[in-house]
C-alpha cells in the first residue's frame, strides 16, 4: 500500500482515524496533514453514504498516506470506494448485508490488490455467538473472527487484516492471544473505545504494550476521545517504550523529591514542547538532582542534571558544563541541536 507493508518482516504500522466528516474535504486533508507529520502511516476515513465516496476520491488525489475506507451497512459503498482509489477497505461481515455481498467485496479487492480488514468487535458479533458463549466474550469474538475467515477463504489472492477489540481490555488481550495461535493472517490491535487521553491512554497502553511484548501485533491505533495526533504519540512511545520502533524525541524525567532543588516539572515541560516537531531518534534526559544525573541517565543522548540553582549539561554520560538555572533550558536545547547538526554532518 503506497509503500507501507503490513505483517512479516514489516515494522508495526502505527495508524489512526480521521474525526473530520469525509465530505469536508479541506478539513480532512488539513488532518491527514497533521496526522502524518506525528508519525501516522495509514490513515482510515468514513465513508458512510455516495457523498462521501465522492469526498474520499478527491481526498486520494491529494494526499499520498494510504488511505482505508470504513464501511459499514451498504456493501455498493465499499465496491465503488474500491473504485476510486481505496487502498485499503475495512468492513465488518456481520453488518454488510450477508455472506454473497461480502464476498462481492472481497472478490473485488482482491482483484484490485486491496487489503480487507475484517472488524470484529464487542458490539458486533453475531447473536447466535453471543447467545452460545453468553456474551462478547474472548470466545465469543474470536469464532465470529473464524467464521468470517471460513466464509472468505474461497476467494483467491485476498489479503486480509484481522481486528477483534472490545472496550475491556482483559477481553482483547485473550481474543488477541487466542487467534493468534489460530491463523497466520496480520492483526490490527487496540483497545477499541479506550476514553479520554488520560484513561484512554492508560488501558490502550496496558492492552496494545501487553499483546506487542508477546509479539502479537502488526498495525495498531490508539482510540482516544479528543486530538487524532494525540493517538499517534502514544502509539509512538509505546513502540519506543519496548524498543520496537524509534522516531522523534524520548524524554526521561525523574518523578522529583525532596532532593530537587529546581522547579524540574516547568523545565521539563518547556524542553518537551520544543522538541516536539523533531522526528530523528533522540533520547534526551531531564534530572533533578546528582543522584539521578548523568549516572542514572548515561543512556541519553543528551540531558541536564539539575542541583541548587544550577543544572550540569551532558552527553552520553560526559559532563560538559555547568549552567545557572535561568539558563538551562537555552543550553539543553543549544547543546541537542548542536549534537543534531553534528549527527547530520557525520
Amino acid at each position: 500500500m503506497r509503500g507501507v507493508g503490513i505483517g512479516g518482516y514489516e515494522p508495526v504500522r502505527i495508524q489512526s482515524m480521521a474525526s473530520s466528516p469525509t465530505t469536508d474535504v479541506p478539513a480532512t486533508l488539513e488532518q491527514i496533514k497533521r496526522l502524518e507529520s506525528a508519525g501516522c502511516e495509514l490513515v482510515r476515513l468514513a465513508v458512510p453514504d455516495k457523498r462521501a465516496v465522492q469526498a474520499f476520491a478527491e481526498i486520494r488525489k491529494n494526499t499520498s498516506l494510504p488511505l482505508i475506507a470504513d464501511i459499514h451497512f451498504d456493501y455498493r459503498l465499499a465496491l465503488q470506494v474500491l473504485e476510486v482509489g481505496a487502498d485499503k477497505i475495512r468492513l465488518n461481515p456481520g453488518n454488510i448485508g450477508g455472506p454473497e455481498r461480502t464476498l462481492q467485496v472481497a472478490r473485488e479487492a482482491a482483484s484490485r490488490g486491496v487489503p480487507i480488514r475484517v472488524g470484529i468487535n464487542s458490539g458486533s458479533v453475531e447473536e447466535d455467538l453471543l447467545v452460545k458463549h453468553g456474551g462478547p466474550v474472548p470466545e465469543a469474538l474470536v469464532e465470529s473472527a473464524l467464521r468470517q475467515l471460513e466464509l472468505l477463504a474461497p476467494v483467491s489472492d485476498l489479503q486480509l487484516v484481522l481486528s477483534l477489540k472490545a472496550s475491556d481490555v482483559w477481553t482483547t488481550i485473550q481474543a488477541y492471544r487466542s487467534i493468534s495461535q489460530q491463523t497466520d493472517w496480520p492483526l490490527h490491535i487496540g483497545v477499541t473505545e479506550a476514553g479520554t487521553p488520560f484513561t484512554g491512554t492508560v488501558r490502550s497502553s496496558v492492552g496494545i504494550g501487553a499483546l506487542l511484548a508477546e509479539g502479537i501485533g502488526d498495525t495498531l491505533r490508539v482510540s482516544l476521545t479528543g486530538d487524532v495526533t494525540e493517538e499517534v504519540r502514544v502509539a509512538w512511545e509505546i513502540l519506543r517504550s519496548l524498543g520496537l520502533r524509534r522516531r522523534g524525541v524520548e524524554l526521561i524525567s525523574c518523578p522529583t523529591c525532596g532532593r530537587t532543588e529546581v522547579d524540574l516539572l516547568r523545565i521539563a515541560l518547556q524542553v518537551e514542547e520544543a522538541l516536539k516537531e523533531i522526528q530523528e531518534p533522540l533520547r534526551v534526559a531531564v534530572m533533578g538532582c546528582a543522584v539521578n544525573g548523568p549516572g542514572e541517565a548515561r543512556g541519553a543522548d543528551v540531558g541536564v542534571a539539575c542541583g541548587n540553582g544550577s543544572g550540569l549539561i551532558f552527553r552520553q554520560g560526559q559532563i560538559l558544563r555547568k549552567v545557572p538555572e535561568e539558563k538551562i533550558v537555552e543550553e539543553l536545547l543549544a547543546e541537542i541541536q548542536l549534537y543534531l547538526t553534528e549527527l547530520e554532518t557525520h
